[in-house]
């Protein structure tokens, strides 16, 4: 048996007709930027989020990049002041941050949830801290009180990089298990993307909910930064040839938000079966060289805290496990083989030493997990694990 790490085709292909339909529909219009696709989309989003404003942009990096800009623009930042972020993350939230001539603190994650330890937060704070960005790694929601409360105490603006978690749900009220989900109150039940100050999102092919090319969107409640963002993103323009800021061309095409459209009224349902494939994993893997995510006593099925964008398993002797899977027809991913302080990009930081994030960079490995794997490939998968 053959085991595709993701099987893109595939999950496409379920909404193929209504996919190609929508496609048809856009370039019949003869209409391909800025119009009411990307208009209907962002609205679909920010009511999928509960949000206020939501604003389709180029990619996910752009996201980051502008909502950082607009906060420069708008006088909250200013180039040198300090954002306190995950080390353990994908480098392109790392790279919105250098490109706005701000600086990153890197701080280390919780060796079990893989993302920012918010612990250690309050030590990396300095006069000039001007935000937190968080990152919900793999799909799990990187949140607590005692977040928002540093942030209150120090006055400091939260940012999500959402890329990784689009409907993944937090509880103010710790209902972290939920049987009758009911998502239609969100002074309980808030997503991600809305916790914090403004968020940004990627549609990266392969993420939940993914374009069929590049795409992302920020989404935020703040009237002002949502106008700026707007404007930055069109060249730094709010009227047609009337330039207010130095801004950039990042702007979501009509047809990635038709497809998108299409596809988010199957995120839900894509969701729950990556939890169910991440319970059959948690549940039947059994071999004492496997570290598997560390779920507490949460109920994976019920949880929406997390949606499993990545299953990631850790082992000490990581590349003969990738290798022994390799041959036996499973493929898996490292993410990532090495975090952005020891990247070239970065060779000012690679003296660094950030432990759990080596660690953890030294032992991971994502094994298959998509809305169409299917019970005998996880089956397979599993059988495969439990005999290295």
């Amino acid at each position: 048996m053959e085991v595709k790490f993701l099987n893109l085709q595939k999950i496409n292909f379920q909404y193929r007709k209504e996919l190609e339909d929508t496609v048809a529909r856009v370039i019949q219009s003869g209409w391909y930027l800025l119009g009411k696709e990307v208009e209907n989309f962002e609205k679909k989003l920010s009511e999928y989020c509960y949000a206020e404003h939501c604003i389709g942009v180029a990619n996910g990096l752009d996201a980051l990049r502008l909502i950082l800009k607009a906060y420069i623009e708008l006088g909250v930042m200013k180039k040198g002041d300090e954002i306190i972020v995950p080390a353990n993350t994908y480098i392109a939230t790392l790279l919105a941050i250098t490109d706005n001539h701000l600086t990153p603190v890197l701080v280390d994650p919780d060796i079990h949830t893989y993302n920012l330890d918010i612990s250690l937060i309050e030590k990396h704070i300095t006069k000039r801290t001007r935000a937190i960005m968080v990152v919900h790694l793999y799909g799990r929601v990187c949140w607590s009180e005692e977040l928002e409360s540093i942030a209150a105490r120090f006055n400091l603006k939260i940012i999500e990089d959402n890329a990784q978690a689009i409907g993944a749900r937090y509880s103010l009220k710790n209902h972290q298990t939920l049987s009758t989900p009911n998502f239609k109150h969100p002074e309980i039940f808030r997503s991600t993307g809305t916790l914090g100050h403004a968020s940004g999102f990627s549609f990266y092919p392969g993420k939940n909910l993914g374009a069929l090319g590049d795409s992302g969107a920020v989404v935020t409640n703040d009237s002002e930064l949502a106008e700026t963002v707007r404007a930055l993103g069109n060249y730094g323009s709010k009227q047609k040839y009337i330039n207010e800021y130095q801004g950039l061309n990042s702007r979501m095409d009509e047809i990635q938000a038709a497809l998108l459209s299409v596809k988010l009224k199957y995120l839900d349902a894509e969701n729950k079966r990556r939890r169910e494939v991440s319970d059959f994993y948690c549940s039947n893997i059994k071999n004492e060289k496997i570290i598997l995510p560390v779920t507490g006593d949460f109920n994976i099925l019920t949880n929406y805290t997390h949606v499993w964008h990545l299953f990631v398993i850790r082992c000490k002797e990581r590349d003969v496990l990738q290798n022994y899977l390799t041959s036996k027809g499973i493929q898996t991913l490292i993410h990532y083989p090495v975090p952005p302080h020891k990247q070239k990009a970065y060779s000012a930081w690679n003296h660094f030493s950030l432990p759990i994030t080596e660690q953890i960079h030294n032992e991971a490995l994502s094994l298959p997990i998509s809305p169409v794997i299917t019970d005998d490939e996880i089956s397979f998968v599993v059988t495969t694990l439990n005999k290295f």
